[in-house]
């Protein structure tokens, strides 16, 4: 996957990128690149003009399979920004029994930690290395330990005021000392070769206090028993374990601790929340499932109507507890999508309808998509079969009349049945080679050629059937 700078990502090379993996819906990518590069123009403009210009929402109306998730997992890739996809089905009203909808903006500060801490850790990755190195060769070769003395009595008692000394070297602890620095050289080298990687060694290693307790209360309460285990922890003193492992593993265990302290972990969580806040974007997949299907006032409705009213502060901006500090949501870009098949966008709550001013309707896919759809992407689901099949040495080739007879009987199925879109091809192409993936091991240095026959003869009988392509298509 080829990434872009900040700067280079323009409207044009997002939907480009996004043309690699998804046919057609040509709206959808506009918006959504037009989006993306109006948050970078907004941070270049002056701080006063800048708080002004909020972002403007989108909602993506499609049936299912045509596109409306990949774009957001292809989103997620492309963007170096916070980025977090939620279904909209697994929220509840505040009272029942449920997540808030603020969970996701949590959820959104969480993986910002995550992105901020691990560039930093790459950053501090050469002097965790080095410290790393030195805490492995003490465990390979252990220094000389100072001689330890108790000051007086009183403190023998207390334990208050042990002294480390160093006593002063005879000349055949000197040379004691010359011999085990040259050893230490020795095995530095070693250790920088390899030819010590497969040796087990002990070493010692920090256990953290794990204290989660569950706690139940109202919004943000979720995120309380983390906090407790994080508190306790930075309290009582970190227990100290030792275990036996090679050198290579015992390697990476030190490095990855002394990166975990060169960390600075405040400075980690200001940054990712000023992140979040700015450059978050959240994906609110199947909307729809939210919305009242009528004029009823009871029943499901009435929490489906209740997150709606819960997202709405969220959306427009509010402040959201989390246990880094507090985020504001002004400036967090929200994508909407949904299949809209029962009820409408205009079944929504008026207010979030305002909140979402952008609309943007995918189309279903044709004949001639669903043949795109097979080989056009990068990591096409034929490419995929190919590949697969390529490491018992068989070779699987298509002609074009397979993909046509192929995406013409999945267009067939999306008539006839319910219209899944894109995904009917994956059953398709499931039933299709069936047999060829059972034997696939037994055809080593086979050549097998799919044509419009070939898919007729394993497709057709399972289309003209309702009865069997009910279950199995």
């Amino acid at each position: 996957m080829t990434l872009y700078s900040e700067e280079a990502l323009t409207p044009r090379k997002i939907v480009e990128y996004l043309g690699r993996y998804i046919v057609g819906q040509d709206k959808a990518k506009r918006a959504v690149a037009i989006a993306l590069r109006n948050r970078f123009r907004r941070r270049r403009l002056p701080s006063e003009i800048a708080r002004e210009i909020v972002p403007k929402n989108i909602l993506m109306v499609g049936p299912t399979g045509v596109g409306k998730t990949e774009i957001a997992r292809r989103l997620s890739e492309l963007v170096k920004a916070p980025f977090v996809k939620v279904e909209a089905t697994k929220y509840t009203e505040v009272g029942y029994v449920g997540r808030d909808v603020e969970s996701m903006i949590r959820d959104l500060v969480e993986r910002s930690v995550q992105m901020v801490r691990e560039r930093k850790t790459v950053e501090v990755q050469e002097e965790a290395e080095a410290r790393a190195e030195e805490r492995l060769l003490d465990a390979l070769l252990p220094p000389r330990r100072a001689k330890e003395r108790v000051a007086d009595v009183m403190s023998f008692f207390t334990g208050q005021t042990t002294e480390r000394r160093e006593e002063p070297l005879s000349e055949e602890d000197q040379r004691q000392e010359h011999q085990r620095t040259a050893t230490r050289e020795r095995l530095r080298q070693m250790l920088r070769e390899g030819k010590l990687d497969g040796r087990e060694v002990e070493i010692e290693i920090s256990e953290s206090l794990q204290a989660g307790i569950p706690l139940i209360g109202g919004p943000g309460m979720d995120e309380m028993g983390m906090n407790l285990g994080e508190m306790l922890s930075g309290i009582l003193p970190k227990r100290k374990k030792r275990t036996r492992t090679t050198v290579s593993d015992a390697r990476k265990i030190l490095q990855a601790e002394e990166a975990e302290k060169l960390v600075d972990q405040e400075s980690v969580a200001q940054e990712a929340l000023e992140k979040a806040q700015e450059e978050g974007i959240v994906f609110i997949d199947e909307l729809d499932k939210v919305a009242a299907t009528g004029s009823a006032h009871g029943g499901p409705d009435v929490s489906r109507e209740g997150v709606q009213r819960d997202l709405l502060p969220v959306i427009e901006g509010c402040n959201v507890n989390t246990k880094y500090g507090p985020v504001r949501t002004d400036h967090i870009l929200f994508i909407a999508a949904g299949a809209f098949q029962k009820v409408k966008p205009s079944d929504l709550v008026p207010e979030l309808q305002g909140r979402i001013p952008l609309r943007v309707e995918l189309n279903p896919l044709t004949e001639e998509d669903l043949a795109r759809i097979l080989v056009e992407p990068e990591n096409s689901l034929i490419r995929q079969y190919q590949a697969l099949l390529s490491t018992e040495e068989v070779s699987l080739e298509f002609d074009d009349d397979a993909i046509r007879e192929i995406a013409s009987l999945a267009a067939r199925m999306n008539r006839e049945m319910e219209n899944i879109g894109a995904r009917r091809l994956h059953t398709m192409m499931e039933n299709l080679l069936e047999d060829l993936q059972f034997e696939a091991s037994e055809m080593r240095g086979q050549r097998v050629l799919v044509d419009a026959r070939f898919v007729r003869e394993r497709l057709e009988r399972l289309v003209a059937d309702s009865d069997m392509r009910r279950y199995m298509l």
